[in-house]
């Protein structure tokens, strides 16, 4: 596994008798280290200490991470440092290699070209046009929705609800490009990204760019794997797949009636999410792991707010506005990033190549302007999955490829209509709950 071209600095770690040291597989698994191409490193403490969260790391260990680590980090230089200090050796390469482990090394093999045929195609430069008009999109709509409530407050209701609508799309947006920021797409500076991220989430939208990037980098590396997932991680309320509805249908355990989740689903996640569960969860990562910058900079959205509703609404209306908004932004959310990833394979970590592990737990929505626009382009969620730094506006243009190295390998690329889409979440919820429901009764 991992036998492409170096993709990180060659620094032997040498014995004492000065040879490389060699790992097979099996002490790899035992010690959880992590390999990158063909390299093995020992993260065991270094996880403490990582930039992205030592769980993105740990979710790794005892597997060939060079696809993961490829993708999710920009700058190849920053990170020499520290591989140098974590190498220890390399992995052998195993006489019993199987057909199936050779098929997943050369499917890791193109891959690697396919990234280089993006990185020829210019496919990681962001367009400063591109974002500068999303950029300019939030600050119209939030001040035409601003005029609105200093305008006519609660009197017209009809503009009061024009005015929500504005400032819901300007949450919406706003999320979207916070998205493109913490994943390093925008700018070509990495210090830049991340301070413009803090701006967006923190100042605009009021969350916590730490908490975001500790989550949504967990479910990058393993979507819909169980216990490794975020996103997935209901089991109280929503059973996902298929293995795990059965699982827990025969331990005869059942908090709700999941044979009706695809009912109660759309009346109770959705409203809640954003506006409850979220800010729940963030203050208290952010008071666990004392996360005192972000909390300064949420101030900023807190009297952003005051100022801006306050005079027209009284704090009681300020705080009904901030949550209606919140509402609505919630199903947007939800709807939009959901349809690609909950009627898609839901499963233990199988160890699977990062190609194919991003096609089987993803899908894609048809392209149109309006699908692009609504979604924040993650219509292409297969390509933003494979490729989490390539600006969204560049997505379309690799998909024609990522579908000719599906043909290939015989792997679906599977890309719904937005109706179906919509309608497969319902579906895929419904599937899972008679599991559970035929299990638990058995």
């Amino acid at each position: 596994m991992g036998k492409g071209a170096n993709l990180v600095p060659d620094v032997e770690e040498k014995s004492v008798s000065g040879e490389t040291k060699i790992f097979k597989w099996s002490e790899i698994r035992q010690n959880k280290w992590i390999v990158i191409d063909n390299n093995v490193y020992d993260v065991t403490n270094f996880s403490k200490k990582h930039p992205g969260g030592k769980v993105i790391l740990l979710n790794n260990v005892g597997q060939d991470a060079t696809d993961a680590f490829t993708s999710f980090h920009k700058d190849m230089n920053k990170v020499e440092k520290y591989l140098k200090a974590l190498k220890i050796g390399k992995v052998v390469a195993e006489s019993d290699i199987n057909q199936k482990e050779e098929r997943k090394d050369e499917l890791h093999k193109d891959f690697q070209q396919l990234r280089k045929l993006a990185e020829k195609m210019n496919l990681f430069k962001p367009s400063p046009w591109f974002y500068s008009l999303h950029f300019l999109q939030l600050i119209v709509l939030d001040l035409i929705g601003t005029y609105l409530i200093y305008k006519s407050g609660y009197e017209n209701w009809f503009t009061y609800f024009i005015a929500v609508a504005c400032l819901v799309t300007t949450q919406a947006q706003a999320g979207w490009l916070q998205h493109d920021l913490g994943h390093l797409s925008v700018f070509k500076s990495t210090k830049m990204n991340h301070f413009a991220h803090k701006v967006v989430i923190c100042a605009i939208m009021g969350f916590s760019s730490d908490r975001w990037n500790n989550r949504h980098f967990k479910h990058h590396a393993k979507p819909n794997a169980i216990k490794k997932d975020p996103d997935i991680r209901f089991s109280y309320f929503y059973l996902l797949g298929k293995k795990l509805p059965e699982e827990v249908g025969k331990k005869k355990k059942g908090w709700l009636p999941y044979n009706l989740q695809q009912f109660y689903f759309f009346f109770t996640l959705p409203p809640v999410l954003v506006p409850i569960l979220s800010v729940l969860e963030m203050y208290l990562y952010m008071i666990r792991y004392m996360k005192i910058m972000d909390m300064l900079w949420i101030t900023l959205y807190y009297i952003r707010w005051y100022f801006m509703f306050v005079p027209s609404l009284g704090v009681l209306g300020a705080v009904k506005l901030s949550f209606l908004v919140r509402f609505f932004q919630s199903y947007w959310f939800i709807w939009s990033t959901q349809m690609s990833h909950l009627p898609m394979e839901v499963d233990y970590d199988q160890d699977l190549s990062w190609f194919r592990t991003q096609l089987i737990t993803t899908c894609n929505v048809e392209q149109s302007a309006f699908n692009d626009w609504v979604s924040g382009h993650l219509n292409f969620q297969i390509e933003h999955h494979l490729f989490p730094t390539m600006p969204r506006h560049n997505l379309y243009k690799i998909a024609p490829h990522v579908k000719q190295l599906c043909e290939k390998y015989g792997i679906e690329y599977q890309c719904k209509t937005m109706s179906q889409a919509t309608f497969d979440i319902y579906n895929c919820l419904k599937e899972s709950g008679e599991i559970w429901y035929e299990a638990y009764n058995s």
